[in-house]
């Protein structure tokens, strides 16, 4: 089964007198939609428009596996475990808040900064706090997530080029940038498929276009 979600639908967030745009496709914070809580481990999968200079000063998470994908800018990253990055577009983050960790998002660039943030719930909570950095992750190195029994695969397709979907007990598909087409759905830049059980299907390329896959175990 798939399930089509459109950028246009997500529920709209963020602070713009602070330079913060918000677009969330999960119930989020004062927005709570009891039919959309999750898709699998997948918890929240916000995009996220960061004025120069604005950002999210220092706020806690606990027991969420946290997967940032930069689309565009960068960046600053701090936490209270003494890490402190800047994550570029192709770079894949990763925060294990486990039993708890506070952390700091800043845009201290000089150009706007646009970012896909993608909560997943651990399969076990607790533990300790851990962050990792992936520069330029390659289309054929997927990013594997055991904590949460899933693995980020990037697609970056030229007009006309397919790649296959995971088949796996379930796929969450987001399109980054241009449109391409699942099953007999086209999707662009901001929608999303939640695939259930789906076997043999492929993302079809209608222009240059760049898809994050999770595949999930349950």
């Amino acid at each position: 089964m798939i399930s089509v979600h459109r950028a246009g639908d997500r529920f709209e967030g963020g602070d713009g007198a602070a330079g913060i745009e918000s677009r969330h496709s999960f119930s989020f914070g004062s927005f709570y939609d009891p039919d959309n809580l999750r898709f699998g481990p997948i918890l929240a999968c916000n995009e996220e428009r960061l004025a120069p200079g604005a950002g999210f000063e220092e706020h806690p998470h606990s027991h969420t596996e946290i997967v940032t994908w930069v689309v565009e800018g960068e960046l600053t990253h701090r936490d209270s475990a003494g890490h402190a990055t800047v994550v570029r577009a192709g770079d894949v983050q990763h925060l294990s808040a486990a039993s708890g960790v506070r952390h700091v998002e800043r845009n201290d660039g000089e150009n706007p900064l646009t970012f896909l943030q993608m909560w997943l719930a651990p399969l076990e909570p607790g533990g300790e706090p851990s962050y990792t950095t992936v520069p330029g992750i390659a289309d054929s190195t997927p990013y594997a997530l055991p904590e949460a029994g899933a693995m980020l695969h990037v697609r970056r397709l030229a007009e006309g080029e397919r790649a296959a979907v995971p088949d796996a007990p379930r796929a969450y598909v987001h399109v980054v940038r241009g449109t391409v087409r699942v099953g007999a759905d086209a999707l662009a830049a901001g929608d999303a498929a939640r695939i259930t059980g789906g076997t043999g299907l492929e993302l079809v390329a209608a222009d240059a276009a760049e898809v994050l896959v999770w595949e999930l175990c349950d």
